[in-house]
Formats: structure tokens, C-alpha cells, sequence
């Protein structure tokens, strides 16, 4: 019933595998998706997982820096997985506990791992157990255990007294010997660090942990999964010499964290749109979010940012809702102009506008503006949306098909630095409304994050935390002031830093 199960180190060497009868197809891309979705992504709190028709458990191994993973069908219900797996576990490091035990990762070239036997036997006995057995019949009252105690103590015994004072005597000199060799030695077991970390070591710190990144903005379920994570990540390994239990928690926390936030694909606008211009067409970036977040203010900052770099931009006004929305955009126009004269630039203005008035249809108004920027050797088209709440369905669905008519380039959404659970609440949905209302089997979401009023948060800075957590994407600008040089790149340890200042 099982179409894989996979052993392999931290490091990605596969030391044994299994697959099923009648599996033709390789385990290596769910497992790969489970290695950069779950893995990489520090999101370890949850011990499943799901590709395609595919549930994935897996269950980590802090000691000796190996991963456990079994696949099967997800329709099927086996309720015999998670004990499964925990008992491979512990037959693979018992078996090959000396292997495992040397120095580096050479360890798992050099070593050949026979585990076809003890995994056929592990696994006949746990779908065997994992039979209905049949119900016992009942016992009758006199063969019940409270039968036998009631009849004991209708039995008298002499001399019993005497013997149990002397065996109490014994235990009490046992224990006080072994008492005096036990705190001994426990203590220098914990001078020189060999500990091994629990769950119950880690309780008590995570919750205060977990209540310091709820205080700093983190929104609270994200902060829950991001301990419990934290917690499978450590339990299992023995701490480092001079460590305390408190320290080593905080310093995986803060790893985790710099994980997150450092994008897991590469967003490097300047090079896309050089890339864009050899291939004659404009590279297009598609701005969405909830109203009021400062959609237009940071479309400005971006094209201030790619004119300051030799780039001319045409923004298409398609927030055809909003009353002064392009007249927003027509002021914007003009200030970046006078910072960059057309006299300085061949007498062509570096940025324009365009816009249909109100009214129209955004998505046919965004592919009018593409196809100018085309003619008019544009490098760059920068798509102005209406500003939604993430429950309005109609609007979300304009949206959705402004995205799957013109395909941009770069679909960024703008939220505030401000909110917490508010954040994840819009990005969800709005990652859900783009693939619910879009025609393709493959629907394009968002592709990355832009924090506006990053400025006014002190170092409340969950919010990225929050929103770069739950999709995935990167914080590709933060918003820092009010004038359009105000834009800068994240820097994830600074964010961690400030998240983790008391």
C-alpha cells in the first residue's frame, strides 16, 4: 500500500530507499517538493505534507541529520504511518548507530546500508497490527482482578511486618549510594553539554518565545507553527558545550526566521528588464493589493527607482474605480519628469502615462498600454489596479483576468507593514481569488511582496515575517518615507535582529 519510503541526510544523499509494487514513477519529485516547500522553507512544524495525488510523511532526525519519508496514495487511510515510521527510525539508527556516528558527511558515501529485511519485517508487522482483532469475550466477576484483591485481603499474614522493614532499610541505603553517584555525575554530564534536547525542555521557552513574536506583529498562527517547527527541528539533538536550553532555542528561532525571509528564487528586476529590452518588448509589473495601502505612492517610488537606472517607464492606469486615480498618476507623471527633463534624455519625456479615463475595462486598458510600450520602445510598463478587499468577489475577479489576459512579467502585491493577522488573511485570499477565477490549469499568483510605511513600525516588523510565511514569495521593496528616493531592498538579518529585540 505504500508507493515509497525514502531515507536520506540533511545534506540530500540518499542512504536507502523502498518502492512500492506497480510504482513506475520516480519518488525524487515529490520528495524535492517536500525538500524546498517544507525543508528549506523552515515549515517543519506539520509532519505531512501533499503532492499531487500523494500524502507525504516525514519525520526528521535531529541527531544524525537524516529525513524520514514515506509516501502513499492520498485517497487511502492508513492509520498505521506514524507508528510505522517512528519504528523504522529507530531500527535504522540502532542497526547503523556506529556509521552514523562518524565525522562528516562522507559517512553516508562510504557506507553501504542494507535495510531491505528489517523494512519487509517492520512492515508486515504494522499492517498486521493494523488488522481488526477480534473482541475478547468477558470475564466473569471471579476472574476479575478486583476478585483476586478482595479475597487477599481476607487472607491473613503473619511475620509479613518484620521482612518489609528490612527490605525498606535496603532501598533506602540503595538509593542514598546511588543518589550520591547520580547528582555526581549528572552534574558534570551537564557541564560539558551532552544533553539532549526534549519537548518539555523547549515548552516553557517556545511559549514565551511564541508570545514575543505575536507582540512584535507576527500574525498568531504563524507564530505557532513557526515553535513548533522550531521544535522538531531540535528535539533529539544534544546541545553544545556550556549551552543553556534557552540560547540554543533563540539562536535556531533566528536561523529560521533569516531562512524565510531570504527569497528561494531569484528577483532581480533590473537584469529582467535588460533581459526584456534585448528581446524588444516591455517588461511589465502588475501592482494589486487592499485600498488605501499606497498602491500608487510605491508604483512612483519604482519608477523613480528604474529611471534613476536608465530606464523609461510607461505606468497604464487602470484603477478606472477609484475618483482621482488617474489624476494621482498624472501628478506623479510630471514630478518625475521635471526631476528628469526630456531635454536631458533626446528631448523624450522618460516617463508617460496612460489612461482611458474611468469607467473602462482595466484588463483591455492594460493591454492597450502593452502594446504602446511595444511601438514606443518602452522598457518598462508598470499596471496600476483598483485597491479591492480581498472579499469583494467581482473585483477579484476583474483582477484575476487582468493577470490571465496579459501575462506580466512580475505580479506584486502592496500591503502595509502595519497589520498582522490582517495580512495574512488578504494574502491568502488573494492568492486563492487569482486561482479560483483564472481559466488556466496553472494559475499565475503572486509573485512577490511590497511593505509599504516600513518607517512606522519601530521594530514591530511581523508583518514580513506573516506575509513572506504564507506565501512563500519574497519582500522584493520596503517603502521607508514619503519621497520617491524612500525605497529600499529587505534586509532579512536586520529584520530578524529587530524582531528579536526585547
Amino acid at each position: 500500500m505504500l508507493d515509497f519510503f525514502a531515507i536520506f541526510s540533511k545534506g540530500g544523499i540518499v542512504l536507502w530507499c523502498f518502492q512500492g509494487a506497480g510504482v513506475s514513477e520516480s519518488f525524487a519529485g515529490p520528495v524535492n517538493a517536500l525538500i524546498r516547500s517544507v525543508i528549506l522553507q523552515e515549515r517543519t512544524g506539520n509532519s505531512s505534507f501533499t503532492h499531487n495525488a500523494l500524502s507525504l510523511k516525514y519525520k526528521l532526525d535531529n541527531e544524525f541529520e537524516l529525513v524520514f519519508v514515506v509516501g502513499f496514495q492520498k485517497i487511502l487511510t492508513l492509520t498505521y504511518v506514524d507508528k510505522f515510521i517512528d519504528d523504522v527510525q529507530l531500527h535504522f539508527r540502532d542497526r547503523y548507530k556506529n556509521e552514523l556516528g562518524q565525522k562528516g558527511a562522507l559517512k553516508f558515501l562510504v557506507n553501504h546500508f542494507e535495510f531491505e529485511d528489517d523494512f519487509s519485517r517492520l512492515l508486515r508487522e504494522a499492517e498486521g497490527g493494523s488488522i481488526a482483532r477480534p473482541q475478547k469475550p468477558m470475564r466473569t466477576y471471579n476472574e476479575s482482578q478486583k476478585s483476586q484483591k478482595t479475597v487477599k485481603s481476607m487472607i491473613e499474614t503473619k511475620g509479613g511486618d518484620k521482612g518489609k522493614e528490612q527490605t525498606g532499610k535496603k532501598n533506602k541505603q540503595a538509593k542514598k549510594g546511588r543518589k550520591g553517584f547520580g547528582g555526581m555525575f549528572g552534574m558534570l554530564k551537564g557541564l560539558v553539554g551532552s544533553k539532549t534536547l526534549t519537548q518539555q525542555d523547549m515548552e516553557p521557552i517556545l511559549e514565551k518565545m511564541k508570545d514575543h513574536l505575536i507582540a512584535k506583529n507576527v500574525a498568531a498562527d504563524i507564530a505557532s507553527q513557526l515553535c513548533d517547527s522550531v521544535a522538531k527541528k531540535l528535539e533529539g539533538k544534544v546541545m553544545g558545550t556550556f549551552t543553556t536550553v534557552a540560547s540554543t532555542v533563540k539562536q535556531a528561532l533566528q536561523e529560521s526566521l533569516v531562512q524565510i525571509l531570504q527569497p528561494k528564487r531569484r528577483v532581480d528586476i533590473l537584469r529582467d528588464v535588460l533581459e526584456a529590452r534585448a528581446q524588444r518588448k516591455p517588461f511589465v509589473i502588475t501592482f494589486c493589493g487592499v485600498n488605501g495601502v499606497g498602491k500608487s505612492t510605491n508604483l512612483a517610488k519604482i519608477s523613480y527607482w528604474l529611471i534613476e537606472n536608465g530606464f523609461t517607464v510607461l505606468i497604464a492606469a487602470c484603477d478606472t474605480f477609484r475618483a482621482g486615480a488617474v489624476e494621482q498618476l498624472r501628478t506623479h507623471q510630471r514630478r518625475l519628469n521635471s526631476l528628469h527633463p526630456p531635454e536631458q534624455h533626446g528631448g523624450h519625456p522618460v516617463v508617460q502615462l496612460f489612461e482611458k479615463g474611468y469607467g473602462k475595462d482595466a484588463a483591455g486598458i492594460a493591454m492597450e498600454a502593452i502594446a504602446y510600450a511595444r511601438n514606443q520602445c518602452f522598457d518598462v510598463v508598470l499596471v496600476d489596479t483598483a485597491g479591492r478587499m480581498q472579499d469583494n468577489a467581482p473585483l477579484m475577479t476583474a483582477l484575476a483576468k487582468l493577470i490571465a489576459v496579459n501575462t506580466p512579467d512580475l505580479v506584486l502585491f502592496v500591503g502595509e507593514a502595519l497589520v498582522g493577522n490582517e495580512a495574512v488573511d488578504q494574502l491568502v485570499k488573494f492568492n486563492q481569488a487569482l486561482a479560483d477565477h483564472s481559466m488556466s490549469d496553472h494559475p499565475r499568483l503572486i509573485d512577490g511582496i511590497v511593505l509599504t510605511k516600513f518607517d512606522t513600525i519601530d521594530d514591530k516588523v511581523g508583518a514580513a515575517i506573516s506575509m513572506t510565511y504564507i506565501t512563500g514569495q519574497p519582500i522584493v521593496f520596503v517603502g521607508t518615507g514619503q519621497t520617491y528616493s524612500d525605497l529600499r531592498s529587505l534586509n532579512a538579518r536586520a529584520v530578524v535582529n529587530a524582531l528579536m529585540k526585547a
